[in-house]
This record gives C-alpha cells, structure tokens and sequence, in this order.
C-alpha cells in the first residue's frame, strides 16, 4: 500500500482549515491514507522570521479577501473568527493525547475544532471551550482536562513541532507525498496531479 500522506497545519490556519475539508477525500481517491500533524505555526515562524498575515501591511487585508474566497470556491463554510489569530497549544495537545490512546476521535475532534474556531466563531485558544469540543465528540472530557495539565502531553506538542521545523514545515497547510513537499492551500491540484501520475 502507498505511503499515507502527511498533513500539517496549525488551528488558527484558515487555509489549513480549508484543506482539512478535503485532504482526506482527496487522498482516498488515490488509494491513499492521510496523517494529520498540528503544529505550532509560531515556533516555524521564529524560525524564518515571518509574522502572521494580519500584520503584514497590503498583504494581511488581501490575505482576508482571499481567504473568504479559497472558501467559498472550496464549497466550505467560512466565518471569519472575531479573535485571529490566536493560541492554538489546548487544541493541538488534545489532538496529540487522543491519537495517541484514542486514535478514532482525533480527526473528528480536529475538524470539530476547526469549525468552532472558522464557522461558530468560538475561541479554540480557551480550555474550556476545546473541553466542550471534545466532549461533543465524544472524548472524556474529565481525563482530557487531566491531561492538558501534563507536563509530558505539553512536551509532546513541543516535540511535534520541533520534528515539524526539522522536516522543513514552515506554513500551513503543508503535506509531503513521498517525501516531497507542498505548502498552501492552492497546491491541491498539484497534489491532484502527483498522485494521479506518481510525479511530475
């Protein structure tokens, strides 16, 4: 069987959020898997020196336009979030102490999470809003709370995304087939294509 696809991306991405709407599908299509890594998108951009796009003069009031529109030409529902962006750690530790012991609840909380945050305008960064979520899926949400106190849950987040920037994550979303990387959103259709043909 192929390798799966590796999916990064960070809570407060837009663009990640819209890709999650569809990577999975897309994948499939190709016979493939997908693994989903969220990352801290802040600690990457300590790295190469770039900020949030709100805050880049021109770029942050297009970016917001184009964001609208990559969602309405996706087909994916998009409010923009009244607080962005904003901390994602209690949203990505979630994900990571649910792959590791409940591995089928990771992926519908991630995208219940994305939704929260993009659709029903609710803070993700609040602890107890990400409890709401996972209980709404399903999770525990006592133990979860346990959990997002562990010192060894926050390491592994902090462990993920250093192994994200080593691998040469910078932005999100981010996907590597094969090995090779693709960042943004708007790479779907080369995705589409290499997979389809194996390469180009």
């Amino acid at each position: 069987m192929p390798a799966p696809i590796d999916f990064y991306f960070d809570f407060t991405s837009p663009y990640g959020y819209i890709f999650a709407q569809h990577i999975d599908d897309l994948a499939a299509r190709h016979g493939r898997s997908t693994v989903w890594h969220p990352f801290l998108l802040g600690m990457a951009f300590k790295t190469t020196g770039a900020v949030a796009l709100p805050e880049i003069p021109l770029k942050g009031e297009y970016a917001l336009r184009d964001i609208q529109r990559s969602a309405r030409f996706m087909g994916v529902p998009y409010r923009h979030p009244t607080r962005f962006p904003l901390p994602t750690q209690n949203a990505a530790r979630s994900f990571y102490w649910l792959q590791d012991r409940h591995g089928a609840l990771a992926k519908p909380f991630a995208l219940a999470c994305l939704r929260a945050l993009f659709v029903e305008d609710r803070d993700i960064s609040s602890p107890a809003v990400v409890l709401d979520v996972a209980a709404a899926v399903g999770v525990d949400r006592a133990a979860l709370e346990q959990a997002l106190a562990d010192p060894a849950v926050k390491d592994r987040l902090r462990s993920e995304t250093e192994a994200a920037i080593a691998r040469g994550v910078f932005g999100s979303p981010f996907t590597f087939i094969d090995g090779e990387p693709f960042w943004g959103g708007d790479r779907m259709p080369q995705i589409e294509r290499w997979l389809a043909t194996g390469g180009f």
